[in-house]
């Protein structure tokens, strides 16, 4: 971002975290770099003739990168909200810097909003930045295990959800570094909450949109039904004669010794409850929104917590 543009208060924050800016370009960089490297020497080790068996090099580069990337896309808020409520927000108010900038004709308000606006947008556009790098290398893995449109990583990084959780994370860091005075404390209890937001809303997810359901047959000459071709698959067994889902296989002649068979009760068909890869974009509206909402409350009580305090 080049502080020539901004103004007043946009142009202090900005020039006070100019190495923050100068880091989070040369991160945005340098996956860039390496992603489209090792795309380009993937794609080399296809048109080889010899991919998959011999010369895949290239892919076993590129999918270890897309995994240490996938992880940093997931950190990606925790990094954001830590940031925040620490040295944007509580570090100056634990120091008492902030009232040089109260002295310059600047309300509490316009202070507060000149930080979060400025953070908001350098870590909205780096995030934006990132998903595009991610799809980058994504679109050439997306077929191998762990790289599934549902995995954790891929979920987040492919879609718009990840830019939901990074304004969870500025709103929850607001409001945190007003509360918390002290840095490192505001840190790590920003990170936790982003954190349990993230493993809550990962655990529940999948129960927005109901399942489709396949039925088949199950006996000697009838075939194990799976879920389509890209589905995500939830439950899997049989039903009973009497409608009742029960777990495990039905017994075919081709079964493997110890199958988890039914013999105890007889046994109408088969089942399989999935989630078609139709569900991830509304998925993704629906949990972006309830964060949105969860970010707005965050904001609105940030600048109560900021009005009270500094009336």
């Amino acid at each position: 971002m080049s502080t020539l543009a901004l103004k007043g208060p946009y142009w202090v924050a900005a020039r006070q975290y100019r190495r923050t800016l100068w880091l989070v370009g040369a991160a945005v960089a340098a996956s860039l770099a390496v992603i489209g490297v090792l795309r380009i020497w993937e794609a080399q080790d296809r048109a080889s003739g010899s991919f998959p068996y011999e010369n895949r090099l290239g892919y076993d580069m590129l999918r270890g990168a897309m995994e240490q990337l996938s992880h940093g896309m997931i950190a990606l808020p925790l990094l954001v909200g830590a940031f925040v409520a620490g040295p944007l927000i509580a570090r100056e108010l634990e120091s008492g810097t902030y009232k040089l900038s109260l002295t310059q004709s600047i309300s509490p308000t316009a202070w507060l909003r000149s930080k979060l606006a400025t953070a908001t947008a350098v870590a909205v556009g780096a995030t934006l930045a990132l998903i595009a790098v991610y799809r980058l290398g994504w679109t050439r893995v997306s077929d191998s295990w762990g790289f599934h449109w549902a995995d954790l990583g891929p979920y987040e990084a492919t879609g718009v959800v990840l830019v939901g959780y990074v304004l969870f994370a500025v709103a929850v860091g607001a409001l945190v570094g007003q509360l918390i005075h002290r840095t490192v404390v505001a840190m790590a209890v920003t990170g936790g909450i982003v954190g349990l937001a993230m493993l809550a809303l990962g655990a529940f997810r999948w129960d927005f949109l109901s399942v489709e359901t396949i039925t088949g047959p199950a006996g000697e000459n009838a075939s194990v039904v799976f879920a389509p071709d890209n589905g995500m698959l939830v439950d899997q067994g049989l039903i009973g004669v009497s409608g009742r889902r029960l777990p495990g296989w039905f017994c075919s002649p081709d079964s493997p010794p110890g199958a988890a068979c039914r013999p105890d009760e007889p046994i109408a068909a088969q089942y399989v409850d999935y989630h078609p890869q139709a569900h991830f974009w509304p998925t993704q509206l629906i949990e972006s929104g309830i964060l949105l909402a969860l970010a707005a409350l965050a904001i609105y009580a940030a600048f109560r917590v900021l009005r009270t305090r500094h009336p």
